[in-house]
C-alpha cells in the first residue's frame, strides 16, 4: 500500500469511527430521555405492561413502514429467528428485570446496577469476541463506570431488588455481545424491526394473559400521556436502537457500551430541565467523569493500529 493510499485509508477509518461515536451518542441521548417520557406516561395512568406493549407495537409498525418504503429485505429465516430470540428473550428479559427491580429498590440504585453492564460487556467481548483490552479502553472504562455511579447516585434496596438489577445488567451485556455476532451483514433497520417485533409479540401475549386473569394492562388516559408514549416508541426505541446497532458495527461491543454511559447524564440533565430535579455536586462530578471517558475513548480510539495498515 502506497503512502497516499495508507493516508486515505486511515482518514476513512477515522471518519467511520467518529460516525460510530456520534451514532452511539444519539442512541444514548434517546435512551436517556425515555425515563422522562415514562414519567409523563405513568402520570397519565399507564402501567409497565401497557407502556411496554404499546412501545414495541408502535416501534415495529414504524420500522415495517420504513423497510417497505426503502425496500429493505429481511435476512434469511435462520438469521431472523436468531434476531427474534434476541428481542423476545434478551430485550424482554432485560426490561422485565429492570422494571421489576424498581419495585424492590430505589431507582438510583437500580440504574447504578444496570450501568455495570459496560464492565460486563468489556470482559465478555475480550473472552468471546477477542476484542483487545487497550490502555485507552481500560482508562475510559474506569472513568465511565465511576462517572455513571456518581451520576445516578446511591440508594437502598432489598436483596431481590439488587439481584434483579444485576440480572438486568448481565442480560443486557449478553444481548450486546450476541448482537455484535448477529448484526453484521444485516441492515440495521431490519435488525431493529425484528428485535422490536419479537418483543411486541411477547408483551402482547403477556397482555392477553393478564386480561384473561382479570388484570389487564393500563394505558394513558390523556393526550399528553399518549404523546409521551409515542415518543418512547419512536425516539427512545426506534431511533435509539437503530443508531445503537449502527454504531455497534463500527465501534465494537466494548466501546459502544462504554459510550452508552452517556445515558444517565442525559437523564439527569433532562430531569433538571423538565422536571425540576436538583443536580448535586456528586452528579455533576459523575457527568464530568463520563464525558472525560467518552472524550478520551474518542480521541484515542479513532486511529487504527499501525500494524493493520502494513
Amino acid at each position: 500500500m502506497t503512502v497516499p493510499e495508507a493516508t486515505t485509508a486511515r482518514q476513512a477509518y477515522a471518519r467511520d469511527k467518529l460516525l460510530g461515536v456520534l451514532l452511539i451518542a444519539i442512541s444514548a441521548s434517546a435512551f436517556g430521555a425515555m425515563a422522562i417520557f415514562a414519567r409523563f406516561t405513568y402520570e397519565a395512568g399507564a402501567d409497565v405492561y401497557g407502556l411496554l406493549a404499546v412501545r414495541f407495537v408502535l416501534a415495529t409498525a414504524a420500522l415495517a413502514a420504513v423497510m417497505r418504503v426503502r425496500g429493505i429485505r429481511l435476512p434469511p429465516w435462520r438469521r431472523v429467528l436468531a434476531l427474534a430470540a434476541m428481542g423476545g428473550i434478551g430485550y424482554v428479559g432485560q426490561s422485565f428485570c429492570f422494571f421489576s427491580a424498581l419495585n424492590h429498590a430505589q431507582a438510583s440504585l437500580v440504574a447504578l446496577l444496570l450501568y455495570l453492564y459496560p464492565l460486563f460487556v468489556t470482559v465478555l467481548a475480550a473472552i468471546f469476541l477477542k476484542e483487545r483490552l487497550t490502555g485507552a479502553a481500560i482508562t475510559a472504562l474506569v472513568l465511565c463506570s465511576l462517572g455513571a455511579g456518581l451520576t445516578v447516585g446511591g440508594g437502598e434496596g432489598s436483596a431481590l431488588g439488587i439481584a434483579l438489577g444485576l440480572a438486568s445488567a448481565l442480560i443486557y451485556s449478553v444481548y450486546i455481545i450476541v448482537g455484535a455476532r448477529l448484526t453484521p451483514g444485516v441492515h440495521p433497520v431490519a435488525t431493529t424491526a425484528i428485535v422490536c417485533g419479537a418483543a411486541a409479540l411477547v408483551y402482547a401475549a403477556v397482555g392477553v394473559l393478564r386480561t384473561a386473569a382479570g388484570v389487564p394492562p393500563s394505558f394513558p388516559g390523556t393526550a399528553p400521556g399518549w404523546l409521551a408514549l409515542v415518543a418512547i416508541a419512536l425516539l427512545s426505541t426506534v431511533l435509539a436502537i437503530l443508531t445503537f446497532f449502527a454504531g455497534l458495527q463500527r465501534l465494537g461491543a466494548a466501546r459502544a457500551s462504554m459510550l452508552s454511559t452517556l445515558e444517565p447524564v442525559v437523564t439527569v440533565v433532562l430531569a433538571a430541565l423538565l422536571l425540576g430535579e436538583h443536580i448535586g455536586p456528586t452528579q455533576t462530578l459523575g457527568g464530568v467523569l463520563i464525558l472525560a471517558g467518552v472524550l478520551w475513548l474518542t480521541r484515542r480510539g479513532t486511529a487504527p493500529e499501525d500494524d493493520q495498515w502494513n
